[in-house]
């Protein structure tokens, strides 16, 4: 990790090509080199958005490129239990972030052996692009190659908002769609050849080769965790057809699972690990039960495929829909309606297409089966934009405490595995994680840390003191309260007085201030002489006596803050508790006693 904020020459290879949220292209580069840095206190991967056109600039993986850019070491939590990027960014080895406004230099072109699989991921988007216009042809690109640098901000927030962005996420779906796909091509391809069917067991032969084309698609996908989870329940899945065994268990989820706790244990707290597996074993426990029912019934063979989606998507959606609103603070009212409309198209249209375009690429016929795709692309697109923008599509949810996904993880996991009567004892722990969950309490103020922003809990929502400046700890704090209201919409609220560089709240009885910009220093000697809590985003040498101040260098040493009530007063919660490897050794801070305002906070309650 970077220690220290660097502007100046960057120098690196680019790995990877995305977008950031605000619709920036970001390169991701290695072999870095800073000016006057030395190599032991440079990171092994920065990851820089550039601001502003540059179209002399053709990013490919393997290019050395040269800017100017801003750097820091990735931010930690924008408040206390809160979403760690940079925990996430240690694991993947992801050292500094940062932004350009200068040009992006090309240096030198990529090697001819440098990043085959990367460089590869780029021509096969490309040569899709070529043949697939505007948003539909970058939404068919993502899906099939992982790559979603063309893909707007726009598009991935219909997306979510329909609860499609499964689609686009290469996951399970994705894989066991393409992999069936080839599965059945070569089974029943080589059954029409007697002599070969005659001869040689075609189910083995097919499962033989779609275990090398899920193979191949994993690498090429850039394997994330629910795809390395979907690629090793394929191959035990495959195995057994090779040995003729039941293949679909129970089993098959725990090797995965193994396996990848091995190799990646910190993907555990990852929402790609849970949602994938609570999917995964919810569907293979749900049609399990439903099976014998389902035949007694005796269905019509042409109900099935429309029993079998529906009830998938009612089981998946049921399933992942707890650690959806946990980790992403939202549930979607219609996405039951959208993944009946689009799944079928995903898995009849665009991935058997994908498969049939890299087959007929040779022969130069590859534009007939991707015309298909983008038919199935805008229609995919054109719901999902149609789904989002209906009034009530998105609930917002608050975040969870601590114990509730634990509690409801295994509770759930509990009447999975138990059988008769005793297995529902496993539901208790469930009531009692969403009852946990409806009690819920958010702070009561929030302190950013850089000691700009801050977020004081009213009768209204939480209101905030700037509406502009710190809009991603402002978005992550309005979406932890369950709260669909933009930045601008909460600096609106009653909360905060006062011009933008002298910001008063009031907490019970104790005034507080908030001193930011210009001359903040300057006032600072009167904010403290009235006795109240003063926030300053400067660093304080000489604070005046008996002053309750948090300035900046108290904020980088503890990080973030949050006030909680308590019956003996108010109680300060700092981000950095502890030394970890990915956010260094802890310093030693001081913080105000708020204690003396106990009564009047809880009277005013």
């Amino acid at each position: 990790m970077l220690t220290f904020r660097y502007y100046g020459p960057v120098e690196g290879r680019i790995i990877h090509i995305d977008r950031s949220q605000s619709d920036a292209l970001r390169l991701t580069l290695d072999r870095v080199t800073l000016r006057e840095v030395s190599p032991d206190r440079t990171p092994l991967r920065v990851r820089i958005s550039l601001q502003g056109e540059q179209p002399w600039l053709s990013p490919a993986p393997g290019q050395v490129v040269i800017l100017t850019a801003s750097l820091a070491a990735p931010e930690g939590p924008v408040e206390p239990g809160g979403f760690d990027f940079r925990r996430m960014a240690f694991f993947d080895r992801l050292g500094a972030v940062g932004y350009t406004r200068t040009p992006v230099l090309l240096l030198e072109e990529a090697e001819a052996t440098a990043l085959p699989i990367d460089r590869l991921r780029r021509y096969l988007t490309e040569g899709m692009l070529q043949h697939m216009d505007g948003q539909a042809g970058a939404f068919a690109a993502g899906a099939m190659t992982g790559d979603r640098s063309a893909i707007t901000e726009d598009t991935v927030q219909a997306l979510r908002d329909s609860s499609l962005a499964h689609l686009l996420a290469i996951s399970g779906m994705n894989m066991a769609f393409l992999t069936a796909f080839v599965f059945a091509l070569f089974r029943y391809g080589l059954a029409l050849v007697p002599y070969i069917a005659l001869r040689v067991n075609t189910k083995k032969v097919a499962a033989v080769v779609a275990l090398g084309v899920a193979a191949f698609y994993l690498v090429l996908s850039g394997a994330n965790v629910a795809t390395e989870r979907a690629f090793i329940m394929i191959a035990v899945f495959l195995g057994a057809v090779l040995l003729d065994r039941r293949a679909l268990t129970l089993r098959s989820v725990a090797v995965a699972g193994i396996i990848l706790l091995l190799a990646k244990p910190e993907s555990l707290m990852e929402p790609g690990f849970q949602m994938s597996f609570a999917a995964t074993i919810a569907l293979i426990v749900g049609f399990a039960a439903l099976d014998g029912s389902i035949y007694r019934q005796r269905l019509p063979r042409w109900l099935m495929p429309v029993f079998t989606l529906v009830l998938s998507s009612v089981i998946g959606g049921f399933a992942t829909a707890p650690y959806a609103a946990a980790h992403f603070n939202r549930f979607t009212d219609y996405g039951l309606l959208a993944n009946v409309l689009t799944v079928p198209i995903m898995g009849a249209v665009i991935m058997p297409a994908g498969a049939v375009a890299a087959l007929l690429a040779p022969l130069g016929l590859a534009w007939l089966p991707l015309w298909f795709m983008e038919l199935g692309a805008r229609w995919i697109l054109f719901i999902a934009h149609w789904i989002a923008g209906l009034e009530g599509a998105v609930t917002a949810i608050p975040e969870p405490g601590h114990w509730v996904l634990p509690l409801l993880t295994l509770g759930a996991i509990w009447v999975i595995l138990w059988r008769e009567r005793v297995r529902w004892l496993g539901v208790l722990p469930v009531v009692v994680a969403f009852g946990l969950w409806t009690q819920a309490e958010r702070p009561l103020l929030l302190v950013s840390g850089d000691g700009k922003l801050l977020g004081l809990e009213v009768s209204d929502g939480r209101a905030l003191s700037v509406a502009r400046g710190g809009g991603f700890a402002a978005e992550s704090w309005l979406e932890n309260d369950g709260d669909l209201a933009d930045q601008a919409r909460a600096a609106a609220r009653d909360g905060f007085s006062g011009p933008r560089g002298e910001r008063r709240f009031q907490i019970g009885t104790l005034e507080g201030v908030a001193l930011t910009g210009k001359g903040a220093l300057d006032k600072l000697a009167p904010a403290c002489a009235s006795g109240g809590l003063v926030v300053i985003a400067e660093v304080v040498e000489d604070a005046p006596d008996g002053c309750r101040l948090i300035d900046l260098a108290t904020l980088r040493a503890t990080g973030p803050l949050a006030v909680w009530p308590e019956e003996e007063g108010l109680r300060i919660v700092t981000t950095k508790n502890g030394e970890r490897i990915w956010s260094g050794p802890a310093r030693g801070y001081a913080l105000p006693d708020l204690g003396p305002v106990t009564k009047a906070l809880a009277s005013d309650q």
